[in-house]
């Protein structure tokens, strides 16, 4: 799950929980935007938590000295 979807799941569990007057027969409405509001709001910390992680990289350069006074050997024969 990544952030947009995770703003998604907290705007529709939002929506279901203040916005939507009517009620359904063994379905509580506000009950399933709850849900939804919790399930978007772990998946956006996860996903933060991860990102946060993944840009702590070390970069290491490393230097090659040449130093070497043999010409490259050639398999072919020149011409």
């Amino acid at each position: 799950m990544r952030i947009g979807s995770s703003l998604a799941l907290i705007a529709i569990g939002a929506i279901l929980k203040f916005a939507i007057t009517w009620s359904t027969s063994g379905i509580n409405l506000s009950n399933v935007g709850v849900i939804l509001m919790v399930v978007g709001v772990t998946g956006l910390v996860i996903s933060l938590v991860l990102a946060n992680t993944a840009r702590r990289t070390d970069v290491v350069h490393h230097t090659v000295r040449d130093d070497s006074t043999e010409l490259p050997r050639s398999d072919e024969p020149r011409v």
